[in-house]
């Protein structure tokens, strides 16, 4: 699987939908470069779950959390790090699941692909 896109401005991403957290890392930005916090948080929350009867009831904050790159609202230069925590998944509700594949999922492509089983959910393609 590849986890890193692009070449002179890089995204490497990581984390699953069940694990502690989902983030990445962006490389490439040049220093000084205004970070717009406001319009990051409003893009996460038009994706959060539980806004809707037709998708998941869970309710996360999908708060992003810069952890290197940005100061002061501006990038610095180094590698922007970054990670949205969850905060209210139920992996143990998928127990049910360690030998099932979900309908309208991805689960059996992503055993397929990668050889690897991760019921919790989807785990990375969720």
């Amino acid at each position: 699987m590849r986890n890193t896109f692009g070449n002179l401005f890089t995204l490497t991403t990581f984390g699953e939908s069940h694990g502690p957290a989902i983030g990445g890392v962006v490389d490439g930005m040049p220093a000084g470069v205004d970070i717009d916090m406001e319009f990051i948080q409003s893009e996460l929350n038009r994706r959060r779950p539980g806004q809707s009867k037709i998708t998941t009831a869970r309710n996360e904050p999908d708060q992003v959390e810069f952890l290197s790159g940005v100061f002061e609202g501006k990038s610095t230069g180094c590698p922007i790090g970054f990670v949205v925590r969850n905060t209210n998944q139920h992996s143990n509700d998928y127990d049910n699941m360690r030998s099932v594949f979900r309908p309208s999922h991805a689960d059996f492509t992503y055993t397929s692909k990668y050889g690897i089983r991760d019921h919790r959910g989807g785990g990375r393609s969720s």
